[in-house]
């Protein structure tokens, strides 16, 4: 049986959260360039001390704000409700990946800047977030249209949604447009030929 996770104190719990969320709100606000752990400890009250204890590093801070909505996206994907989860047919469920994913993107434009933009090594995780990404379409595009390379159709659909023109829409407040512009690029490939 593995050993229990410690539970975390609440002031180390608020704590944490307080800088999460001044990073993020710095990102939206100043972006990836503006981005100092003086203005994170300022932002979030608390002394830079406390970010670099919990973090360790500017990278270890853009690390956690990177994992944090993969990791509720790859939630919603197993376990969540339909269509994003488990129970709908699978075109549904491709349409509403890729929407959660636009999204994700499009609130992280500048932390994704922020880390893209930087030296730091790429996530711990990344081979395995993007795994998940790639079964996930894959399987689903693979049930419905069985007659495609369901996994390099995949692969090409997904990386419109980090592509340099996506980014470009997102700041330029071109969200909604982005997002239809993906639902109907998804809905093409879905569509069976006639």
């Amino acid at each position: 049986m593995p050993a229990e996770k410690p539970k975390e104190r609440a002031d180390a719990a608020r704590n944490r959260r307080a800088i999460l969320d001044a990073t993020r709100t710095l990102l939206a606000e100043h972006g990836a360039e503006a981005l100092t752990m003086d203005r994170v400890a300022a932002a979030a009250g608390v002394g830079k001390g406390t970010i670099f204890h919990r973090f360790g590093s500017r990278s270890g801070l853009l690390y956690a704000l990177v994992a944090e909505p993969a990791e509720t996206l790859m939630a919603a994907i197993a376990s969540g409700p339909p269509p994003l989860g488990p129970g709908a047919p699978a075109p549904d469920r491709l349409l509403a990946f890729f929407d959660a994913m636009t999204l994700m993107m499009a609130d992280n434009v500048e932390l994704m800047a922020a880390y893209t933009g930087s030296a730091m090594p790429p996530h711990p995780r990344t081979a395995e977030f993007h795994a998940t990404w790639d079964d996930h379409i894959t399987v689903l595009l693979g049930e419905a249209r069985p007659d495609l390379d369901a996994q390099a159709a995949g692969r090409l659909l997904f990386s419109s949604v980090g592509s340099e023109v996506a980014r470009a829409m997102v700041r330029a407040d071109e969200v909604d447009r982005l997002r239809t512009a993906i639902r109907q690029l998804v809905e093409s490939v879905l569509r069976q030929p006639l």
